[in-house]
């Protein structure tokens, strides 16, 4: 069972842009991973024991001040902000080297990703984009995994990215994180993807400015989304509160 109020959480984007280099796992949580990892242990392992996790919604925020939490963002850090501040770094990089660094993409369909690499040659001209599409299936067999692990080694990226949809994506990273011999950062960012490629739209700004990024999702995909936000949202308190006021451990 995940404890929001003793996760070390990053507090805002200057935080993140001053990272430093090397292996790292950063994960994202938000009401609705919150609400999974209580009862999926695997998922609130990877969670607690990534290398940095994100706020990645206003609701995570918001909770960890009301309960007097250990860490205390001062902002939502969404996972587009965390795609968006280290692709510019390692764009900047690739602009002052005469060799292009390598960013992976690891998830989604081969049709997404050949989006990705397109538009990443406009907006990122200085990365060279590596792709990798795993299988649509709940879990990946022993031969599956390991083809993937040996696709990221072999590829050795300057940045990782995975995007097979929570939580999948941060089971699998945490799992084979001791099998990834690389030095890079590596983010579980999911929807991202399809928002970079142009295959899913953001919020407008209004939206996101004043936390509503999640009704413009729920107007937008009503009847794949109205159980993770209506249910979820009232979930999300009702954990919230039981975490506060029953759970001392």
């Amino acid at each position: 069972m995940l404890r929001l109020k003793k996760l070390q959480l990053a507090i805002n984007r200057d935080e993140v842009r001053q990272w430093q280099h090397g292996k790292m796992l950063i994960n994202t949580i938000n009401a609705h991973s919150y609400n999974v990892a209580q009862t999926d242990a695997l998922f609130a392992e990877a969670l607690s024991h990534g290398d940095k996790l994100i706020p990645d919604g206003a609701s995570i925020v918001k909770a960890c001040r009301w309960m007097g939490a250990q860490s205390q963002p001062k902002e939502r850090i969404a996972g587009w902000d965390l795609f968006v501040i280290e692709m510019e770094k390692l764009n900047q990089r690739g602009a002052d080297t005469d060799v292009k660094p390598c960013c992976l993409f690891v998830g989604s369909s081969e049709e997404v990703l050949q989006k990705i690499t397109e538009k990443a040659k406009n907006v990122y001209p200085h990365i060279r984009i590596e792709t990798y599409s795993p299988p649509y299936k709940p879990e990946f067999t022993e031969e599956e995994n390991n083809d993937m692990v040996t696709f990221i080694n072999k590829t050795n990226p300057d940045l990782l990215w995975f995007g097979m949809t929570a939580p999948k994506q941060e089971k699998w990273a945490y799992q084979h994180w001791d099998r990834l011999y690389i030095n890079c950062h590596a983010g579980t960012i999911g929807a991202v993807f399809d928002f970079f490629a142009g295959t899913a739209q953001r919020a407008p700004l209004w939206w996101q400015r004043h936390s509503l990024e999640w009704l413009y999702r729920l107007c937008k995909e009503p009847r794949r989304m109205w159980r993770r936000y209506l249910i979820g949202n009232i979930l999300f308190i009702i954990n919230i509160v039981k975490e506060k006021y029953t759970c001392n451990e």
